[in-house]
């Protein structure tokens, strides 16, 4: 029940000592509001980690060949490693049961592709159907390579939707040719990918397609795959990182490369990778709260030191109070609903300044790495109930002194 007489008591108490009730509500606030900025901007660092690893597949193994740094059994340094299609054979036969998706990849910079009157220079790749996954791309026409497609090197190209924005502009492209180096490939797919138009500026053929067109005979540049993941997130890291190192020492030994030179293949394991930014990410996080919570504790003591000061100045008033019957819950009521009163216009102008600053900063920013700074509402009240619970136990304690003064003692305090 809404008790006027009661507010207007609260209202007079906190006038009486503005400047401390001031100062502590600023606390309060501030405490609120670097917490909410800070939550927001690790929310943020999280959104733009996941967006970066979200244009290839989490689970991605990459593997490139490159030149020999060291001697090794009577083989000079300064050799180039080339990939073949029997090692991607082999290697999909001895791991097939931890591999999910595989492709090995054929690509050629720069390949001059013209449609009409309209041209340009994109990459191209020579790639199998998995592709589509391991890049996380999402077809928006047509289709992507099929399985016939490579069994019969069909002349066939998907290209990205930026590829086709250049050439087609609003025209639908599917089965239209196109020319790559003026040879003709008829069009089935476009694709978009996460990467936005730098990974959209690529064209697929089918990887038989693509060796026997260009010269290519059974050479790849690199392979790629994807493990299969467990539920458990350390088993399918452990997993990758020992498919990882397999491949690796398979292909060393294969090739007579030194165990310890890094230089002649370099295989990229995505999931490690996601696993040290992802620990890194929960640590800033926690440091952020560790900062945001510490200025709020501050604050909370400020509650609990104003609610000190008002008992005090207020014991001969308590005294009477209880002197003509005023029940102890009744004092500690009192002293309670002005510290939860303190503590819940802080808290909540806090909370509702940081959101305002969230977001007129959220569209300002343009970083690969921070992406849409927010905090979500439940997180968001939950922040402000945990500081009105804090603040009414931080008057709690006076609260409590104050229920237990005597009215003889309190009426002789000066």
């Amino acid at each position: 029940m809404f008790d006027l007489e009661r507010w207007q008591e609260i209202f007079e108490t906190l006038s009486k000592n503005k400047l401390q009730t001031f100062l502590t509500m600023v606390s309060v606030f501030s405490g609120v509001l670097i917490l909410i900025i800070l939550i927001g901007f690790s929310t943020g660092i999280q959104n733009g980690v996941r967006s970066e690893f979200e244009q290839d597949a989490t689970n991605r193994i990459s593997i490139r060949a490159g030149i020999t740094t060291k001697e090794f059994k009577g083989l000079n340094p300064g050799r180039r490693i080339q990939l073949r299609n029997e090692d991607f054979a082999e290697i999909n036969r001895k791991y097939e049961e931890d591999i999910e998706y595989k492709t090995g990849i054929y690509n050629i910079w720069g390949g001059q592709t013209t449609y009409g009157k309209e041209s340009g220079n994109y990459r191209i790749e020579g790639a199998y159907p998995d592709q589509q996954f391991i890049e996380n791309a999402s077809m928006v026409t047509g289709r992507f390579i099929s399985q016939d497609d490579m069994d019969e090197s069909r002349k066939i190209v998907v290209i990205g939707n930026q590829v086709k924005k250049d050439l087609f502009k609003d025209k639908d492209p599917i089965g239209e040719s196109v020319k790559i180096f003026g040879i003709n490939f008829k069009v089935v797919g476009v694709y978009t990918d996460p990467g936005g138009e730098r990974e959209e500026t690529r064209l697929f053929l089918p990887l038989p397609t693509a060796q026997k067109v260009f010269f290519g005979g059974d050479r790849i540049r690199s392979m790629a795959y994807t493990v299969k993941m467990s539920d458990n997130f350390d088993e399918a890291v452990a997993l990758s990182a020992a498919l990882s190192e397999n491949f690796e020492t398979d292909l060393k030994s294969k090739y007579s490369v030194s165990p310890d030179d890094r230089s002649a293949f370099r295989v990229n394991n995505t999931l490690e990778e996601a696993r040290k930014i992802y620990s890194l990410i929960d640590t800033i996080s926690a440091v952020f709260w560790f900062i945001g919570l510490g200025t709020i504790i501050a604050g909370v003591v400020g509650v609990g030191n104003i609610m000190l000061i008002v008992v005090k100045e207020r014991t001969k008033e308590i005294g009477v109070r209880k002197a003509l019957g005023a029940l102890p819950s009744s004092i500690v009521g009192m002293i309670l609903q002005e510290a939860i009163f303190i503590t819940a216009i802080a808290g909540f102008s806090g909370l509702f300044l940081g959101v305002i600053a969230l977001n007129i900063a959220s569209p300002l920013i343009d970083s690969d790495f921070i992406k849409f700074p927010r905090v979500d509402f439940a997180t968001s009240i939950t922040i402000v109930l945990i500081i009105i619970f804090a603040g009414a136990l931080a008057g709690y304690f006076p609260a409590r002194r104050a229920a237990h003064i005597k009215p003889i003692e309190a009426l002789r305090d000066e």
